[in-house]
């Protein structure tokens, strides 16, 4: 009886809200997901569904709940477009490399709208882009003399 209980529960989906706001399950499903890469900080969208992780080296991430786990996504420099909405807490996202994943999302306050859109865009610079800055940003070295420079002792 107690077992025909629990299972009818649980098929029932009485949970509405399953594993929303769990930023716990959150990051563990994200770790397990992606074990090498670091979190540094997430936010959430108003209703719930929606996580965006900040990681270590400037990347971002992004996870959707999906009742019973998240789906996890890392989000590649370049392939994401985002667009603003009417209202300073949300936007609109277009992954590339995953479009069911695409769609609106609004936050609790427009700073931390803004602070994600930052990351997104962040992560839409490529990896190219910021090695050509680099290296337009790094002073010139001085190079020796050619008369002192044999053969032998070229590097």
């Amino acid at each position: 009886m107690g077992l025909a209980y629990y299972v009818t529960r649980l098929v029932s989906g009485e949970r509405t809200e399953g594993n929303r706001h769990d930023t716990g399950l959150a990051i563990l499903e994200f770790g397990r997901a992606f074990p090498n890469e670091a979190i540094r900080s997430l936010h959430v969208t108003a209703d719930g569904e929606a996580l965006f992780v900040r990681l270590h080296d400037n990347k971002a991430g992004f996870m959707r709940s999906r009742r019973n786990h998240y789906a996890c996504h890392l989000i590649e420099p370049g392939r994401v477009r985002v667009t603003p909405l009417p209202d300073a807490k949300g936007f609109s996202v277009e992954f590339l490399d995953a479009p069911t994943q695409n769609g609106t999302f609004v936050f609790p306050t427009e700073k931390e709208a803004a602070e994600v859109s930052l990351w997104l865009l962040d992560n839409y610079v490529s990896v190219t882009d910021r090695e050509i800055d680099e290296i337009a940003e790094a002073p010139a070295e001085a190079e020796a003399p050619a008369e002192d420079v044999t053969p032998d002792r070229a590097s």
